[in-house]
């Protein structure tokens, strides 16, 4: 029985999933419009800390809903993991302090989670994937997020047993490394976005953490820190994400990569495994003879799809994206600005540092600070140039917090 049967027969029983959503920004405002006209699954519960956006995305649901649903709102996150109105909860708001104490309280509560936030997830999900599975419980990513997505296309092409050389992403905006809210401002009250979001997305971090999320779910690693980047489009990708012997800019195989001008869309590079795949990949590809080709998906509808993960979660006890185990990889903070000793830093978003992807091992080594860490009151020990490490030596974290307290039981008991 397909999903989409098994949400028609929900229906047909008077029996909907009963979905909690934690951040009705954006992403969590969309995902509410859509479950509105979705058979067999409801919203009971909204919290944001702006109980206007969290009652104007109610109102929205029962605007379009075929049947007026009543909808909990709050400004308290623990009202709707708690109300025994919600089996599942989604959790939306991007900020990892908060999407942290939600995991906590998810598992005290015992519900499944599904999160619309990456950077909880690249910095504390190996340990929160271990502790809801020991728990008989669902911790996934949420399809329609890039990473969930070239997921599917590199289960895809391993399914039919073929190699996979590269997976990655589009990126939707020019790269600025050292934007902040002020510069983004404009362009974000033009979109209705807040500031520091946009920001995010602008220098990078975001699609440092959506490849950070795919490589700890598929084990591929960033080929240098940062990824290399590209610009191309589908042919002159494959023909850049080659090693430096071949003509490319790889140092290796089996890494992630972004290429600004594929955006929306997501992809992944593969070899078919013996003579006769490739000669009918180069018959159905119609691209020639060529040892590799392009598998690609030309876009994510991000929080729209995440129904889809709910569903699959509450119904079948299924994931749409974890991470393999330990960490892989590691989205450090990098300072865009001259830090003074002394100030305080700011973190995912803000004037302060952005994300940069790297190994695992490097992280470890070099002491980099993941900057899901960059909370509370983190100030720097000393003077920090732009465009340098955050490290354990320059800084001093605030350890209150609970994401600090996680990610050093994740780093002391899983790796």
């Amino acid at each position: 029985m397909t999903v989409y049967d098994q949400l028609r027969q929900r229906e047909a029983e008077g029996n909907p999933i009963k979905v909690g959503v934690i951040g009705a920004g954006q992403m969590g405002r969309g995902m509410v419009a859509q479950i509105s006209t979705i058979p067999g699954m409801i919203v009971t519960a909204i919290s944001d800390l702006n109980i206007d956006a969290a009652n104007k995305a109610k109102e929205a649901f029962n605007k379009a809903a075929a049947k007026k649903v009543d909808i909990l709102t709050s400004q308290d996150f623990k009202d709707v993991v708690n109300c025994d109105d919600v089996e599942i909860v989604v959790e939306a708001t991007g900020v990892p302090e908060v999407g942290a104490k939600v995991c906590l309280e998810c598992l005290l509560a015992h519900k499944n989670i599904v999160l619309l936030n990456v950077e909880i997830d690249i910095t504390i999900g190996s340990i929160m994937h271990k502790l809801f599975k020991s728990a008989g419980l669902v911790y996934t990513g949420s399809e329609g997020d890039e990473p969930a997505e070239t997921v599917k296309l590199y289960e895809f092409a391993k399914s039919m047993g073929m190699e996979v050389l590269v997976a990655g992403k589009g990126k939707n905006n020019k790269l600025k490394v050292h934007a902040n809210p002020d510069t983004a401002r404009e362009e974000a009250e033009g979109k209705n976005m807040n500031p520091h979001m946009l920001a995010a997305f602008q220098d990078g971090t975001k699609t440092m953490a959506e490849m950070n999320l795919l490589s700890n779910a598929i084990g591929f690693k960033p080929d240098v820190a940062g990824m290399h980047g590209i610009a191309g489009d589908l042919d002159s990708t494959v023909e850049q994400l080659k090693t430096k012997e071949e003509g490319g800019v790889l140092n290796n195989y089996e890494c992630v990569e972004y290429v600004d001008g594929l955006a929306p869309g997501v992809f992944v590079i593969v070899k078919g495994q013996n003579d006769g795949v490739k000669e009918e990949l180069n018959y159905l590809m119609k691209k020639g003879d060529r040892d590799r080709h392009i598998l690609y998906r030309p876009f994510h509808l991000a929080s729209l799809e995440t129904p889809i993960t709910v569903a699959k979660a509450a119904m079948n006890k299924d994931h749409s994206i974890v991470p393999l185990g330990a960490p892989v990889s590691d989205t450090v903070a990098f300072t865009k600005k001259a830090i003074k000793k002394g100030e305080r830093i700011d973190g995912i978003g803000g004037y302060c540092v952005r994300g940069l992807l790297e190994t695992h091992e490097a992280c470890l080594e070099g002491k980099h600070i993941p900057i899901g860490l960059i909370a509370g009151n983190t100030i720097a020990k000393e003077d920090i140039p732009a465009d340098s490490y955050l490290t354990y030596d320059n800084t001093e974290v605030d350890t209150s917090t609970t994401v600090y307290k996680l990610r050093k039981l994740q780093d002391e008991f899983i790796g």
